[in-house]
């Protein structure tokens, strides 16, 4: 199993970003993915949640309005779009994905078993 991101970068604030994750690996079933960030020193933060196949999805109250999360379960995708960035936005965001009931998966609390190795997000 494999979890690549894609898509940070550098914007000022106000901007948008658009990060990919590429599930590859034992992706059969229904299962849960989600997008996390964690700044040097800080515990590392739930941002959204969605559970593949379904409209089943969870947005931390932080970013709810302004990230949307979806996937291309054809392609084995998931995206985190965010919109009107601010500088407390800056952070590593990290995709994480399990096997995991739906109500564990939006319910703020999801582990994943599988954990890519991020991509940079800086608002400036």
């Amino acid at each position: 199993v494999q979890l690549v991101e894609s898509g940070g970068g550098s914007v000022q604030a106000g901007g948008s970003l658009r990060l990919s994750c590429v599930f590859t690996g034992y992706t059969y079933g229904r299962y849960c993915m989600g997008w996390f960030r964690q700044a040097p020193g800080k515990e590392r933060e739930a941002v959204a949640a969605h559970y593949t196949g379904t409209a089943t999805t969870y947005v931390a109250d932080s970013v709810k309005g302004r990230f949307a999360i979806s996937e291309d379960n054809a392609k084995n995708i998931l995206y985190l779009q965010m919109y009107s960035l601010q500088p407390e936005d800056t952070d590593m965001y990290y995709c994480g994905a399990g096997f995991v009931l739906p109500i564990r998966c939006v319910g703020g609390s999801f582990l994943p078993a599988w954990w890519g190795e991020g991509t940079q997000v800086t608002v400036s």
